[in-house]
């Protein structure tokens, strides 16, 4: 099992969510809608200077889903180039 943290801008929330229960049926995962954070530079502070904001997905995911997963989000990665989303897995005990 792994713990799969995905990071990203808000704006792409929604896709990465319908892609992923689309094609992991019965994902379940948490969503801590707003992070605040620095990444490649880029401050997503939520202030007038930095105004962008980042939400987390964390997941628990059993071994044979972590490929699909990394599938999914590169696809999403591929079509928004720009939003800094990041995937990570932790090795997680069930």
């Amino acid at each position: 099992m792994y713990r799969a943290e995905i990071i990203a801008n808000q704006s792409v929330q929604d896709d990465i969510i319908e892609v992923l229960e689309e094609n992991i049926p019965n994902i379940l995962y948490t969503i801590v809608p707003l992070v605040h954070g620095r990444g490649d530079g880029n401050y997503k502070n939520g202030s007038g200077t930095w105004p962008e904001t980042n939400f987390l997905m964390i997941s628990y995911i059993d071994d044979d889903a972590k490929d699909d997963v990394k599938t999914i989000v590169d696809a999403v990665k591929e079509r928004f180039p720009r939003e800094g989303i990041k995937l990570f897995f932790v090795p997680a005990e069930s």
